[in-house]
């Protein structure tokens, strides 16, 4: 049976061109979440979207690369979250960060 608790689903709305240094942003974030014992991460590439400044961006068959919008999805506890953004809100310098409570349920091997 799985264990079961309350999480809090974190999502981070960017382009792929973001940067942290010379890394791409979503890597150093999925990097930082391991390296915090986070409980999941995933990166999402979008095929279309927009920004803050409403720059409609989509993916071309012709064009093979493109600044496309990226979610970084983080799970764990509400508290594990909260002090996880705060470490990174600064590297963040332009974005969305999204908050939502999650029931989570613990896969473990046998």
């Amino acid at each position: 049976m799985p264990e079961t608790e309350a999480g809090c689903a974190l999502r981070i709305y960017l382009n792929e061109s973001d940067k942290d240094g010379s890394k791409p942003l979503y890597e150093s974030i999925v990097q930082r979440a391991e390296d915090s014992g986070i409980a999941g991460a995933t990166v999402l590439r979008a095929s279309m979207g927009f920004g803050p400044k409403h720059h409609l961006v989509a993916a071309k068959v012709l064009r093979l690369s493109a600044d496309l919008p990226v979610i970084v999805e983080l799970v764990d506890t509400r508290e594990k979250i909260d002090a996880f953004l705060s470490r990174i809100e600064e590297r963040i310098e332009t974005g969305l960060a999204t908050l939502e409570p999650v029931e989570m349920r613990r896969y473990t091997p046998r």
